[in-house]
């Protein structure tokens, strides 16, 4: 799914435009026990309380694709036998209806996932009715060929509330607050089938972590069955020890800068495109080429993607580069510009020793002093 799908879905989740038909839940407790378990129309609710529910729904496809957001495929062996696709169909087509398909949805999710504390199962079935567009993106409301019938599921830690002090209005007093469990905002989530080309796609699902450094393998790999993507630091990371393992010695100065201002030149090309930009080890080689990579350091590039990345992975521009600040770093000193001003810093050979050389120009403050530029005056 692409930013544009991504939003359209999230905008159900409005009173204006919910297509919403059930909502279910498990209340579990940190022993893994099934406190509380819950089924009724979503739009029977009270409408305080389904606000709340939408805001939760709306937080589960908040972020960044590629770091919080995962578009995630199942392997052809899930999708045949009894592999994870066909439980999840079966959990969306019964249209959390069917006590018995819930009950073993929820006991597989406690089974896999370790919290430590009491959590919120929360799943909803939404029928959306899918307008037409235009060619220039307006919606045909009375005109639709097709539904897009999904499951959304939301895993959301319960905590008690701090102990304090409150105003109660009715006494007119200042007194000890209740303390309540509290429902938090999703930690893992995920939305099958996927929304790819404005359609369903029934081999794909959309996955959210609230954490884009720490994804959980036992929601992607073994609940959902899914080869679960590398997290967006360890993205950058791969491709940093990549870059430093292929140009050994070569690894200078001049080349990591100019693999930044392309990469960064690319990530602009592409700022308009709703998909986000990944390149695949082909892509990669071509960007050292063209940052001055000498062709005799490359004949390990291969060998190195592999073991850092995969073959067939990709990787996010956005994650293995800063698009907002160009950094270098000593021991005893870091220096950071923007990165259209990269080319401000430059390396020279001042009596015998490598510097750093960065032009004073315009207004120069020291620890927030103005300060005049002596050479200038020179």
């Amino acid at each position: 799914m692409n930013k544009r799908e991504i939003t359209e879905i999230k905008k159900l989740f409005t009173k204006e435009r919910c297509c919403i038909n059930r909502l279910a839940g498990c209340y579990v407790d940190g022993e893994k026990n099934k406190l509380l378990e819950f089924r009724e129309a979503f739009l029977s609710l009270p409408e305080e309380e389904m606000f709340k529910y939408l805001d939760i729904f709306r937080k589960s496809l908040s972020g960044t694709i590629g770091k919080n957001l995962l578009n995630m495929e199942f392997p052809l062996e899930q999708e045949m036998g009894e592999g994870t696709q066909k439980s999840l169909l079966a959990l969306r087509d019964s249209q959390l209806k069917d006590d018995m398909i819930l009950e073993s949805f929820y006991d597989r999710i406690i089974e896999t996932w370790y919290h430590p504390e009491n959590y919120l199962i929360l799943l909803i079935h939404c029928s959306y009715d899918i307008p037409m567009k235009t060619s220039d993106g307006m919606e045909m409301v009375d005109a639709s060929d097709y539904i897009y019938d999904f499951v959304l599921c939301c895993l959301c830690p319960v905590a008690l509330s701090k102990a304090g002090l409150c105003y109660n209005a009715e006494t007119n007093s200042i007194e000890d607050r209740t303390r309540d469990w509290l429902v938090d905002m999703p930690e893992q989530a995920f939305l099958f089938p996927a929304f790819n080309d404005r359609n369903t796609d029934l081999h794909s699902l959309l996955y959210y972590s609230k954490n884009a450094k720490e994804l959980c393998p036992e929601i992607t790999e073994q609940l959902l069955g899914c080869v679960q993507p590398l997290p967006a630091i360890q993205q950058k990371e791969s491709f940093q020890s990549i870059i430093e393992e292929t140009l050994g010695e070569e690894c200078v100065y001049d080349v990591v800068r100019n693999i930044h201002e392309n990469l960064n030149e690319m990530i602009e090309e592409n700022k308009e495109n709703p998909e986000p930009l990944e390149l695949d080890k082909t892509q990669v080689r071509k960007l050292l080429e063209r940052s001055g990579a000498p062709e005799e350091n490359l004949e390990h590039f291969e060998q190195q993607y592999d073991e850092e990345i995969g073959a067939s992975m990709t990787v996010m521009a956005n994650n293995i580069s800063d698009t907002r600040k160009f950094e270098v770093k000593t021991p005893e000193v870091t220096v950071q510009v923007s990165p259209e001003c990269a080319e401000l810093v430059e390396t020279k050979m001042i009596d015998g020793v490598p510097c750093l050389v960065i032009p004073m120009t315009g207004d120069v403050e020291v620890n927030g002093i103005r300060v005049h530029n002596r050479f200038e005056q020179e």
